[in-house]
């Protein structure tokens, strides 16, 4: 943690928790924040800035925490506030800032607004979701569709109109344009604050207002795999509306009260650049963003990097990014990238490079450890995107298995009993006991790669400069006042011709040793003589 500096997130690194993956102590199959506080010791060992914690919240669990009935509690599944407040407490006496989700798209249908809002038309929350009337002949308002299939729209009896939900019928969209809906969600960032929250990580805010003119999405151009309705619109209308900016201002004034906090949003979707861009741009708006230029790419290529780096050039006025390959929305990276290659050795060579970029990084739980995609079997399924376009979307719960800790015995550690999802075979292997202590592990080459990060500011928080990518070979420079260093990656399938320059000696390196190439999936990270 960097002490008093206001701006520690700048090139930090934040390690990620999904709390229903990371440790059972009570024995019911769902991790629980007492496991969270019994392995933070392994997260400080990392060397990471930051832990943040994927949704804890009172909730129906129908999209496992994302739906939110109570913001300002925490789910008995998850434990009681006393052991949020212990979880705090004892991070920072670690050196660890805390960050937690705030889902301020939608809540859940069981929240207590929305169930004052149905009541009626006329209700003081009447107008805290987005609600309309049927067309004439019965049918919805427009024709947007969720992201989880079928239409954007639920019919309510008792209202006489639909309501929207960009996701499950259960998480209905609030009404963000609404002043008071704002500063409801306001109150609930201060909540949280005061509690001792470090920052915040804005859930899919992106989708957090829409077109009030409920105007058609347009087609989307013919092309590319489409296996929701919702890949068939251009999503214009029911997301990403100018109104947006504004809050976001509003946002980063409160966290600016409290000081050294951070926020970063999650932008999905296909503008994700632009808008990345726009909710970070100047000094008034949110500290970073991250899209899913990593995250959903089905190969790790020089190309990708470029575009990336490209777009976040340093220019005045410009936001900070973040970056994250592997978390609980999108397939573990080792698998996306490794195409029959050695799992280990892509793995490393990823980590290598997200600690190379210019930018905050993201390492979500088991990226440690080299983990790849879990194997869930159809009946096992729990995610209802996977379920509903099975067997043609991956769907998220084989990112989310749960995290190994120990090798023998049942369950990996994780649990007393069989846990809400499977543990992969393979994770038991590398669980976190077996590498703890092995100089040769991914375990250990993360913590030393992290390190790395750390104690070099031009990689933590210096310029970035991608002097090759072509075909596999990426050659970038970081630099930072005086201090440079040089960062060259094949991540192809074959060996590179690629020496040295004169006058520069490698000080940290994964993958086959060669003096004259690069072999595939191998890295060097060099400083001037």
């Amino acid at each position: 943690m960097a002490g008093l500096d206001q701006n520690w997130w700048r090139g930090a690194v934040i390690y990620q928790i999904y709390p229903r993956s990371f440790a059972d102590t009570n024995g019911d199959g769902v991790g629980d924040l007492p496991g969270i506080l019994r392995h933070l010791d392994h997260v400080a060992s990392l060397g990471v800035d930051a832990v943040w914690l994927s949704p804890f919240y009172a909730s129906p669990m129908k999209d496992f925490g994302y739906d939110v009935s109570d913001y300002c509690a925490v789910d008995p599944v998850f434990g009681t506030m006393d052991d949020f407040d212990r979880l705090v407490a004892t991070a920072h006496d670690l050196g660890l800032k805390v960050i937690t989700d705030l889902v301020f798209a939608h809540t859940s249908d069981r929240h207590a607004w929305f169930a004052e809002s149905r009541t009626s038309r006329t209700n003081a929350k009447a107008d805290w979701y987005v609600w309309a009337d049927a067309k004439p002949d019965g049918s919805p308002p427009s024709n947007w569709q969720s992201v989880f299939g079928g239409p954007a729209w639920t019919w309510d009896a008792r209202r006489g109109q639909y309501w929207m939900h960009n996701f499950l019928p259960e998480q209905p969209q609030l009404n963000t344009h609404l002043p008071a809906v704002q500063d409801a969600l306001l109150d609930v960032a201060r909540f949280w604050l005061e509690r001792g929250v470090d920052g915040f990580r804005l859930d899919a805010i992106n989708f957090g207002m829409h077109d009030p003119a409920l105007t058609d999405n347009p087609p989307a151009p013919a092309g590319g795999k489409r296996t929701r309705p919702f890949d068939f619109q251009l999503h214009l209308h029911n997301q990403s509306q100018p109104g947006l900016i504004d809050f976001m201002r509003r946002i980063r004034a409160v966290t600016d009260a409290y000081p050294g906090r951070f926020t970063v949003a999650e932008i999905p979707g296909e503008g994700a650049e632009a808008e990345m861009q726009a909710f970070t741009q100047g000094g008034d708006r949110l500290n970073s963003a991250y899209g899913f230029n990593y995250l959903y790419a089905d190969a790790l290529t020089p190309e990708l990097v470029r575009t990336a780096t490209d777009a976040w050039d340093g220019r005045e006025g410009q936001g900070w990014p973040s970056w994250t390959f592997s978390n609980h929305d999108a397939p573990r990276a080792a698998s996306r990238w490794a195409h029959g290659r050695d799992l280990r050795a892509t793995a490393e060579v990823a980590m290598l490079l997200l600690m190379c970029l210019r930018g905050t990084a993201i390492v979500y739980q088991g990226e440690e450890l080299g983990l790849p995609q879990g194997d869930v079997p159809f009946e096992r399924l729990v995610d209802p995107e996977a379920i509903a376009n099975w067997p043609e979307t991956l769907g998220r719960d084989g990112a989310r298995t749960p995290m190994p800790w120990r090798t023998e015995g049942s369950f990996a550690g994780f649990s007393t009993v069989d846990p809400w999802l499977p543990v992969d075979a393979r994770h038991s292997a590398l669980a976190v006991d077996r590498q703890d202590e092995d100089p040769g592990s991914m375990l250990a080459a993360t913590r030393r790669l992290i390190d790395l990060r750390r104690t070099t500011p031009c990689l933590r928080a210096g310029d970035m400069r991608v002097l090759i990518a072509d075909g596999d070979l990426l050659v970038f420079e970081r630099s930072l006042g005086d201090e440079r260093r040089l960062c060259a990656f094949n991540l192809g399938f074959t060996s590179r011709e690629w020496a040295a320059p004169a006058g520069w000696t490698v000080v940290e390196a994964v993958g086959a040793d060669q003096v004259d190439r690069l072999e595939p999936l191998a890295g060097r990270i060099l400083a001037p003589d």
